[in-house]
């Protein structure tokens, strides 16, 4: 599959390859990637084939954000003069928040590949990611403060959530620019590979790690993850019991305790497809 901004392939067996392709634009963001996003994970999701999905890019930067001709004049929904049209610029952001929400709500982890400069939107798209490993020369900046607005697609609330609430906020008030190694330091990233293509192997490396598994407890457990971030220990142990009791297969762990002795890959079926509404 391929668009005005991504192309979607398969990498290896289970894996999927989404790959930012406009590197003569810094591989910034309008309007229609958002959906287009949006419709393509969610297929992905839907068909249940799918146990990982690496984000990877092009050209010397992940992404410079959001195009900066779309706040002159390129958003309809940025008109906010009067009460009525303020109301369609909460629903209409709303929906763009939605698109990248997908990747926190599919059933298989994200990773992100990052080289370069991963930027404004470019680091909404980033914090919703599972995993995110990047080059010896990628940077991430909360932009948005520069040029006068409050990141709005969801880095102000992920991030705190992955460094430090000291450290999300010193970025989101200045601007700074952070580097690998410090990515790496504050737990921003999981590991800063030489190059590009290196980053992109050891993405790609562990997505195949991660597809060896049982594709079942992979989703039982992002969900278990993303539910315990987000609300308190009792609660979370309260959810668990009820995920477990939803996804507990014996079947499931008789081959992945098989393969694991026998030293092989176990054969999993692949989750069922979601139902159309």
């Amino acid at each position: 599959m391929e668009n005005a901004f991504f192309t979607l392939s398969s990498a290896a067996p289970g894996v999927a390859h989404l790959q930012l392709n406009r590197p003569e634009r810094l591989n910034t963001l309008a309007p229609p990637f958002f959906p287009a996003l949006r419709d393509a994970v969610t297929a992905l999701d839907d068909a249940g084939e799918t146990r990982v999905l690496v984000v990877s890019s092009t050209g010397r930067h992940f992404s410079a954000g959001m195009a900066l001709d779309v706040f002159d004049g390129g958003m309809p929904m940025l008109d906010t003069s009067d009460a009525r049209k303020r109301l369609a610029f909460q629903d209409g952001l709303r929906r763009l928040m939605a698109c990248i929400d997908v990747l926190e709500d599919a059933r298989f982890p994200v990773i992100a590949a990052i080289q370069g400069g991963c930027v404004g939107g470019a680091l909404d798209l980033a914090t919703v990611c599972d995993i995110r490993v990047a080059s010896a020369d990628a940077f991430f900046t909360v932009q948005e403060i520069h040029i006068g607005m409050a990141a709005d697609l969801g880095v102000l609330q992920r991030l705190p959530k992955i460094v430090a609430p000291g450290v999300a906020r010193q970025m989101a008030y200045t601007g700074e620019r952070v580097g690998a190694e410090r990515a790496l330091q504050i737990g921003l990233v999981n590991a800063v590979l030489p190059d590009a293509a290196a980053t992109l192997a050891h993405a790609l490396d562990l997505a195949r790690q991660i597809a060896d598994k049982s594709p079942l407890a992979i989703a039982g457990s992002k969900r278990a993850l993303n539910y315990a971030r987000d609300h308190g220990t009792a609660e979370a142990l309260q959810q668990m019991t009820l995920l477990q009791s939803a996804i507990f297969d014996l079947d499931e762990m008789g081959r992945a305790i098989a393969g694991w002795k026998a030293k092989q890959t176990p054969d999993f079926a692949p989750l069922a497809p979601i139902p159309p509404a």
